[in-house]
């Protein structure tokens, strides 16, 4: 009978496994081996009852397993650990003075250390060699099941205790993007990133890190809201280029769920999406897939706001969801590259601190606020409302390139409302997957102040996203205006992606003294550390904010609202 199937961390079957199924002890004992088959499947002829399983192959963490077999029992899955070196800590996010701990996977000996991403990589924390007392004491073990939707539980799933007391560490009192630096004895390396927001409030800037997008885009487990975005398939992949729920397309064909049926998507566990070479710079170009949008653009950002003299205190989504983040103690708020999954709660909060209590918003992103998450047990787990979006198979037209898009103007409406509402912008998909300069529209705006630009100059030529061939800082994903933004929204500048396509940057300023300033594009913190009119603009667009002075409004009496076209 089938028993079930072996596979990997991502869900990729694996053949040849070793499996013996025990019971009783001594000259009572009984036992059954079996082996996996091509595609992970396991078969034996094995009497119903109670049974541990030993199973194991080389290059994996073996583990027991407690089975229960039963004439027509539902197969089960049986998930080992690669031999790799991987790790994170648990929570993700901490402020100034909390414990967080270290979940790691090692198959030796390694040192452990801490750093600060600023303008530069700076060590602030030796944590030592790690070596456990058993052999293999520190490798991990994982859940059978959908950890992705369940989470990892790493130091507790498997063992009768927790981390040591070495394995907790305490955030330091400056706050900012960390990263954990793991090396092993044979020299493997693997870093993964700690936010530290502060205690109390130290700055007038608060940066808000995606991470509600950073787990969107994490397989670890075999599911991100990408790659089998509904649930974790039955079977594991063979091929995963035959197998469609793990095509790495678009996911779009699996986001079509009666009543947003979506498994979880657990932060507990290793997102190997944002790790960082040990050798890359803040200047690198960024090669790696995927990095341009989450925790590696997110440090190209903190380490300008360093290298400008630019105070800012660093908040995870979720302590903005939490309320850990009080946006009344900043003048501004800066999103980040790919802000693209949000709560209600932080829709909700965002808009009424900038429409009805003057804040000021910077969005220097795009495809942001475009659908909704829903925090599940506890915080620790999103569901990701991804709603009908089939026009990425019906609508797609490789005519353009590989990576464009028709030329037709498709867009879409964000979950909560047009995020043009709130943005002055919103994604479109026309020039996707393309790079290119802005051509500046608006020359007596304040924020090209100093730039030397005029308007119908084109300036963002230098980009570090490699994922557009670095051709400029309207790139990627980007949005535009349209009929849902804010009366009185001033557009700046355009980018001059092909089909008339790429971003468009947008500026307006609310009735109760707020303003909202948006570069519509993936690319533009990308471009930031290396090209001197991208880092002008956004230098001048943050000191004015900053500086106190209010825009060119009258403030409105308290509960006055702006008007907002519908959406």
């Amino acid at each position: 009978m089938l028993i079930g199937y072996v596979s990997d961390e991502q869900h990729v079957a694996i053949e040849d496994a070793q499996l013996e199924f025990f019971r009783g002890e001594g000259e009572g004992r009984e036992s059954v081996e079996a082996h996996s088959r091509a595609s992970g499947a396991v078969y034996a002829d094995i009497v119903p009852g109670a049974w541990t399983l030993a199973i194991g192959k080389p290059g994996y963490t073996r583990k027991l397993v407690d089975v229960e077999i039963r004439p027509g029992m539902r197969p089960r899955r049986f998930r080992l650990m690669s031999d790799r070196l991987l790790g994170y800590c648990w929570p993700k996010w901490v402020r100034s003075g909390e414990p967080t701990e270290l979940r790691i996977h090692a198959i030796e000996p390694f040192t452990a250390s801490i750093w600060r991403y600023g303008w530069t990589k700076q060590p602030i924390a030796d944590l030592g060699l790690f070596e456990s007392f058993g052999p293999g004491g520190d490798r991990q073990i994982l859940p059978d099941e959908d950890f992705a939707a369940s989470g990892c539980d790493w130091n507790w799933h498997g063992r009768p205790f927790g981390a040591d007391e070495r394995n907790v560490i305490t955030a330091p009192d400056k706050p900012g993007l960390l990263y954990v630096h793991l090396q092993s004895r044979s020299g493997a390396f693997f870093n993964f990133p700690l936010i530290v927001a502060p205690a109390v409030p130290t700055a007038d800037v608060a940066v808000l890190a995606s991470t509600m997008d950073w787990n969107a885009y994490n397989d670890f487990g075999g599911r991100s809201n990408y790659v089998a975005a509904g649930e974790l398939p039955a079977e594991p992949a063979v091929n995963v280029r035959q197998v469609s729920p793990f095509l790495r397309d678009t996911g779009g064909r699996w986001w079509n769920r009666p009543d947003n049926d979506y498994a979880p998507l657990s932060f507990d566990r290793p997102e190997p999406v944002n790790r960082i070479d040990l050798d890359e710079e803040i200047t690198t170009p960024m090669r790696r897939f995927g990095s341009e949008h989450v925790a590696p653009a997110t440090w190209r950002l903190l380490g300008w706001l360093e290298r400008e003299g630019l105070a800012y205190d660093l908040y995870a989504e979720n302590q903005l969801d939490s309320g850990v983040l009080d946006l009344d103690r900043y003048k501004i708020l800066i999103l980040d590259a790919h802000p693209e999954y949000w709560t209600r709660r932080m829709y909700d909060t965002v808009k009424a601190w900038v429409f009805e209590r003057g804040g000021r918003l910077m969005y220097l992103g795009g495809n942001g606020l475009d659908c909704e998450v829903e925090l599940v047990n506890d915080g620790t787990a999103g569901v990701y409302l991804n709603g009908d979006q089939s026009y990425y198979v019906t609508n797609r037209d490789f005519t353009g390139g590989p990576f464009s898009f028709s030329p037709r103007r498709i867009e879409r409406d964000g979950r909560f409302e047009c995020p043009a509402s709130l943005l002055g912008v919103r994604t479109t998909l026309t020039g996707m997957g393309t790079g290119a300069p802005y051509r500046l529209l608006d020359a007596d705006h304040f924020a090209f102040e100093g730039t030397g630009l005029r308007t119908g100059d084109a300036f963002g030529h230098a980009a570090l996203d490699l994922r557009n061939i670095g051709l400029g800082a309207s790139g990627h994903e980007t949005d535009r205006t349209c009929e849902h933004a804010p009366a009185g929204t001033r557009m700046l500048a355009k980018g001059l992606n092909p089909h008339e396509g790429g971003a468009e940057s947008v500026y307006f300023e609310t009735l109760s003294g707020g303003a909202v300033f948006s570069t519509g594009s993936i690319s533009w913190i990308c471009s930031l550390p290396i090209d001197e009119g991208i880092s002008r603009i956004t230098s001048n667009v943050i000191r004015r904010f900053t500086a106190g002075g209010r825009p060119s409004v009258e403030r409105a009496p308290a509960g006055a609202k702006q008007e907002v076209r519908p959406a």
